[in-house]
């Protein structure tokens, strides 16, 4: 029997993707998953109990992911489950931003009791004009899941489509329309794109990614759109651009207060993934992952820890462990299972940067005993018995 906790609600369709081994409890000490979305997780203390956390989304910004990895702890994300539900945003975003849908509703709104409004609209209208999006270059930074299908309605549109990815997989270019452009560095989509929308993660390596410089080689009046993460944008460089007519429009998801001072900024409540349906696929795709891992030891998915599958279980016994990824570990754990008198049937390591994942399929019942001498190697951070 596994134990699992919700941080926050999940959307029930993915629970009952969970089997009669699951057990639900309200204490985060008793469980062995946590399923979360938006729960702020970095100040909470974890069991050693605790084996895995599946965050119902892509973002992974509330959860502590070197302390989890430190801990052997397993986190994964969704990525791709709302790509969807993005997607349909990021357009209603450009349109947003090609005509002034706003300003006209708002008109409409403040002349509501005009009896005459059928005639004064005819007169008002012409400050509401705007252009339309056939014709126009798109370029999509970050062609994932979400910007493969932003790239290719675009496409759909008429509108010339322009991508750049330095790590573009070959699933997703086979995914794009073959009438995209994909160009080999962000100064060749800058320069010629009248509207710019990004899909790349937060690291290092974009924060503030679009800043002054980036704004510098851009087309004078682009439209920008941000339905990624917020500090992907430098902020106070988006305000001078903004101020200075470089952007035409800053169309955002992540509202704070430095952009809800800064002219010409559309922004949603952070809307991108709400809507029922991304809500049930991210749901089902955590639940996935979860039991993948609880009943067969297998990764899909993880942001700490590598991906790792060593199929389902069919041998007498498997054991994982989760380590730092140092010099002689394999023949450290190959040794306590020797001594043990035990074969290895089969064996799938795998590592990621600091840290390394194995899974033994063994000829033997693994035992707690055998458990307990694995994990008392020095640079082990957790050992499961799954058979």
């Amino acid at each position: 029997m596994f134990n699992y906790t919700c941080l926050n609600p999940i959307a029930q369709v993915g629970l009952d993707e969970l089997s009669d081994q699951y057990q639900k409890v309200e204490d985060i000490n008793d469980a062995d998953a946590v399923l979360v979305r938006s729960a702020a997780m970095h100040d909470m203390e974890f069991s050693d109990k605790l084996c895995a956390i599946a965050r119902a989304g892509a973002g992974v910004n509330n959860i502590p992911l070197d302390k989890c990895a430190d801990q052997g702890i397993v986190v994964f994300n969704t990525p791709g489950a709302n790509a969807n539900g993005v997607k349909e945003l990021v357009l209603c975003g450009m349109l947003l931003a090609a005509r002034d849908i706003a300003g006209g509703m708002e008109w409409v709104k403040e002349n509501a009791s005009d009896e005459n409004i059928g005639k004064a609209m005819e007169k008002a209208k012409k400050q509401f004009a705007g252009t339309e999006l056939k014709g126009k270059k798109f370029g999509v930074i970050g062609l994932g899941a979400i910007g493969v299908l932003v790239a290719n309605v675009a496409r759909h549109l008429g509108m010339d489509v322009y991508g750049v990815d330095p790590f573009l997989s070959v699933k997703n270019a086979l995914s794009l329309s073959r009438d995209i452009t994909v160009v080999k560095s962000y100064d060749e989509l800058y320069e010629i794109c009248d509207y710019i929308t990004v899909h790349v993660p937060y690291i290092p390596d974009t924060k503030g990614m679009l800043n002054k410089e980036a704004f510098a080689k851009m087309k004078d009046g682009v439209v920008i759109l941000n339905y990624a993460r917020d500090l992907l944008v430098n902020d106070e460089d988006m305000k001078a651009a903004l101020e200075s007519g470089k952007v035409a429009r800053y169309v955002t998801d992540f509202p704070n207060p430095a952009v809800m001072q800064m002219p010409h900024v559309i922004a949603t409540p952070h809307l991108g993934a709400s809507t029922a349906e991304s809500e049930d696929n991210c749901a089902v795709m955590a639940a996935h992952e979860i039991s993948e891992f609880m009943e067969n030891g297998n990764i899909i998915n993880s942001v700490n820890y590598p991906n790792c599958d060593a199929g389902v279980c069919n041998t007498k016994g498997r054991i994982t462990v989760a380590h730092r990824n140092i010099p002689k570990m394999l023949n450290r754990f190959t040794e306590v299972l020797s001594d043990e008198g035990i074969n290895i049937d089969h064996m799938t390591n795998k590592s990621r940067g600091d840290y390394s994942y194995c899974v033994f399929d063994i000829d033997a019942d693994s035992t707690q005993e055998i458990a307990d001498k694995l994990n008392a190697i020095d640079g082990v951070l957790k050992v499961r018995v799954i058979k």
